[in-house]
């Protein structure tokens, strides 16, 4: 597989790609870190489902303001004038765009400061008054964080603009070491809240000052300004409202889930969280990481309209993503009690919350592929200016969301276990849909080379299939023969031993099965890439 078609954008995405992996990768562990400190120093009870339920209404404001959609629209505005040399009026709809969306997002975070408490009782119905007392308490802390969130959502799109990407991936790595800090220091004073002041710090020390600084190293031009009659800044907001939504979608799930998981038995929500977190490990590494690497190239092919080179960017892009996480689907299936005993058993927390989390984690690990999926998939859309049709797509399967909702956890008795896999479900049904939508809407070139994903799938399938048995008669065989013995230990061997071992058979099983993407792989894991310029 060659990246040529990110070289003719600018830059080597495959390069790119690893060093988003990476950096995303190291968020991904301090996360876990994070996990395991709230779990030892609290477990998973009525304040942990507290702290949880307390991002539900700043998550709700990140999700349509902060989270994603601005960036996701700007990015594409921004590098147009970039590309055309045109980087004085670039700086421009930054500037205005700043000016304007921060200012909002102040005045919806003053104002939901003073309707926490009727927000908080109207989302967790099933709350007692104790629950939503702390769940309002906690909420107001770390409500301001959104503005921290948005403002370097911003500045980060220009640096992704300008094919600059370590920067960027570094932001959720402070903002888990102010989580982290918080547990182990603050909460000695503060008990939960000590969490949420910790978040607020990691967003401001991680989303604020650490672009700021690497901006003003490489450039930058700003000045308050609310001209929303410019050109580049109304098709920043003409595509935000449709994209807030299209990216949001995993996010508005788990909102919809704590709505549910309200009514269930204490440690539900928390359940679902760290079951969720735990997917979005592979995900935020591998689907995320890619899509991130990827976009500026598919936008920069987009607007020249080259379009036999961005159909082949996005075939190669999706078979990276499918052949990393199917893989990582087979080993949180079968280590689901061995990961969350490593990563949350501690202190507070005892083996039945081990038990609720892993059940989760299998039912949310069989949409992996789809999450990850969709995130290159709603990019390719983003490229095109069309971020209307994965918003339409969205909320179709998101109708079909609740009623699974209501289905898998009453109708059927699966309670916390059917949210999540009801979550896998409207994912795969949503990425399906979509592909097929690109897939007509990307112009065919005559002669453009194709990368046929047919074969590739069915080949992927068979090697999955046989690793999967591997892993499972592995697991049972060391899970027989070890003696019991420290139980975390334990499970951190017997993973690390299967993990190992699968992994390898993985890729020899691909590799005999000529899937190329296992050179690929090894390529840019050994190459140092091509600087940017």
């Amino acid at each position: 597989m060659s990246d040529s078609e990110g070289q003719k954008a600018g830059y080597s995405w495959a390069w790119a790609s690893a060093v988003m992996m990476t950096a995303i990768f190291a968020s991904r562990v301090l996360g876990m870190l994070r996990d395991t400190v709230i779990a030892f120093r609290f477990g998973q009870n009525e304040l942990t489902d507290a702290y949880r339920a307390a991002f539900q209404l700043p998550d709700l404001l990140f999700f349509m303001v902060a989270g994603g959609a601005l960036s996701s629209s700007l990015i594409p505005v921004f590098s147009g004038y970039w590309e055309m040399g045109r980087k004085e009026e670039a700086w421009r709809v930054f500037s205005i765009v700043t000016t304007v969306m921060v200012s909002l997002t102040t005045a919806l975070v003053l104002i939901l400061e003073l309707v926490a408490p009727l927000a908080v009782a109207l989302m967790f119905p099933g709350f007692d008054a104790e629950r939503l007392a702390l769940t309002t308490h906690l909420t107001r802390i770390v409500l301001p964080a959104q503005i921290c969130f948005l403002l370097g959502g911003l500045m980060m799109a220009t640096l992704y603009a300008r094919k600059h990407f370590l920067a960027p991936a570094l932001g959720p790595n402070i903002y888990n070491i102010g989580i982290i800090l918080g547990g182990l220091v603050l909460a000695l004073w503060l008990g939960v809240a000590g969490l949420a002041w910790g978040a607020l710090l990691g967003a401001f020390i991680g989303s604020v000052l650490l672009p700021l600084v690497v901006m003003r190293r490489l450039g930058s031009a700003f000045r308050a300004e609310f001209n929303l009659k410019h050109e580049g800044a109304r098709e920043v907001f003409r595509l935000m409202l449709p994209v807030m939504f299209g990216l949001s979608l995993p996010g508005i799930y788990m909102l919809i889930l704590r709505v549910f998981a309200s009514w269930l038995p204490a440690g539900a929500i928390s359940a679902l969280d760290n079951a969720n977190r735990q997917m979005q490990a592979p995900l935020g590494i591998v689907g995320q990481g890619i899509a991130l690497a990827i976009f500026p190239a598919l936008t920069s092919l987009a607007a020249r309209g080259d379009w036999g080179a961005l159909r082949l960017t996005l075939r190669q892009g999706l078979r990276l993503v499918w052949f990393l996480t199917v893989p990582a689907t087979v080993l949180l299936i079968v280590l689901a009690e061995d990961i969350s005993r490593v990563l949350l058993q501690y202190g507070k927390f005892t083996p039945a919350d081990t038990q609720l989390v892993a059940s989760a984690l299998r039912a949310f690990a069989l949409g992996l592929f789809a999450w990850s999926g969709q995130a290159l998939i709603a990019r390719g859309f983003f490229a095109l200016r069309d971020s209307l049709t994965p918003v339409l797509i969205g909320s179709a399967v998101t109708v079909l969301f609740v009623p699974l909702c209501v289905l898998f956890m009453r109708g059927l008795g699966w309670g916390h276990v059917g949210l999540a896999l009801a979550t896998s479900v409207a994912a795969t049904a949503q990425m399906l849909w979509m592909l097929q939508i690109l897939n007509r809407r990307i112009p065919h070139e005559s002669g453009s080379e194709a990368v046929p994903l047919l074969g590739f799938l069915l080949r992927t399938g068979v090697a999955t299939l046989l690793m999967g048995a591997v892993a499972w008669g592995l697991h049972a065989g060391l899970d027989t023969l070890l003696p019991p013995f420290q139980p975390n230990l334990r499970s951190l061997l017997i993973g690390g031993l299967v993990a190992a071992a699968v992994m390898g058979a993985y890729l020899a099983l691909c590799q005999r099965l000529g899937i190329r993407e296992v050179e690929y792989v090894q390529r840019v894991l050994r190459r140092r890439g091509e600087q940017i310029p």
